[in-house]
């Protein structure tokens, strides 16, 4: 799969935010139960991983755009652990993905995560922790690249990782 080297935009960031909440939409109105549990409790939505390096330095490309969305993990259950949704990007200016003829722009890959938090009012400290401290999986992953938020929208575009 070709990467685009097309720069992303602040634009593009509320376009991917868009999308996002739309996804998180359709998942809670499926899941009812993970609804109750998680509805209220999403502290910040990034563009994370080989996109979001790309926005910081124009040369990285992109293959796919991965939004992962954090929440403030339920004392009761565990987010989804495997749950990744699927979106069109809808704009083909990054070109389209291979693996989804049908899609028109790039695939956006839509991750959960909950984060052991008791205090999210500074999300960006939240999660610069949560990467500095590696425990999961996914936070190794992460913190390999970089990560841009795009909620909470007073914070759009502002670069958590690398710190």
């Amino acid at each position: 799969m070709s990467h685009s080297l097309v720069p992303i935009t602040v634009d593009d960031l509320r376009s991917l935010g868009a999308i996002a909440t739309a996804d998180r939409v359709r998942f809670f109105a499926r899941n009812p139960d993970t609804a109750a549990l998680y509805c209220d409790r999403l502290f910040a939505v990034a563009l994370c991983q080989g996109a979001a390096l790309h926005y910081l330095d124009g040369k990285n490309g992109i293959k796919d755009l991965d939004v992962w969305s954090f929440y403030r993990e339920h004392p009761s259950r565990m987010f989804p652990p495997r749950r990744r949704g699927k979106a069109d990007f809808s704009d083909p200016k990054f070109g389209t993905s291979p693996d989804f003829e049908h899609f028109v722009g790039r695939r956006v890959d839509l991750i959960g995560r909950p984060i052991r938090a008791d205090d999210v009012s500074d999300p960006i400290e939240v999660l610069r922790t949560y990467l500095r401290k590696k425990k999961t999986t996914s936070a190794k992953l992460l913190a390999q690249k970089a990560m841009v938020l795009i909620e909470p929208s007073e914070f759009l575009g502002t670069v958590v990782w690398p710190a």
